[in-house]
């Protein structure tokens, strides 16, 4: 399906007023998909030219994706990005995938919107949110404390974000 086809299925969902199903079929164009999500809910929108998306559920059991309704104001490709991030949440909660550092956690989930590795049929963003996640990353990487083992354990990849940044 290409961009314009789901951007017309998109708008269909909106006019609708059927903002779930136009994140399942998202999550389902994407391959976004996991056993571990419970659902999708609405959380409170920031302000019009904002999002926040949020997964909520205790470590271990099934999460919920809680998405503001103007998610799909957006530019498709943050949108997708966005979702993928809390999905990536969603699997890193999973039983038997348990990531219990969050600082872990959210450097995965801000390296995965940069290099889509473990979702590759995520578009890319734009280099200027490209700088925003690597920076984001880089906040996460050092909250995981001064050359601790989780610091070297991504060190790889903390690298690949500062090429890519210089890059930019």
């Amino acid at each position: 399906m290409n961009v314009e086809q789901i951007k017309d299925h998109l708008e269909a969902y909106k006019e609708n007023d059927q903002l779930f199903d136009a994140a399942h079929f998202l999550i389902d164009t994407f391959g976004l998909e996991h056993e571990n999500l419970a659902g999708i809910g609405f959380r409170p929108e920031l302000e019009p030219n904002k999002m926040l998306l949020t997964t909520e559920g205790p470590l271990g059991e099934k999460q919920m994706v809680m998405i503001p309704k103007n998610l799909f104001d957006f530019d498709l490709n943050i949108v997708v990005n966005m979702i993928a991030h809390e999905m990536l949440h969603v699997r890193q909660k999973a039983p038997g995938n348990l990531v219990e550092d969050k600082n872990e956690r959210e450097f995965q989930a801000y390296y995965e919107m940069l290099f889509h590795k473990e979702f590759p049929l995520v578009p890319a963003v734009s280099d200027f949110h490209k700088k925003f996640f690597g920076d984001k990353a880089l906040e996460y990487y050092k909250r995981m404390g001064e050359k601790s083992e989780l610091q070297q354990k991504y060190l790889e990849q903390r690298n690949e974000i500062d090429n890519l940044i210089l890059a930019l």
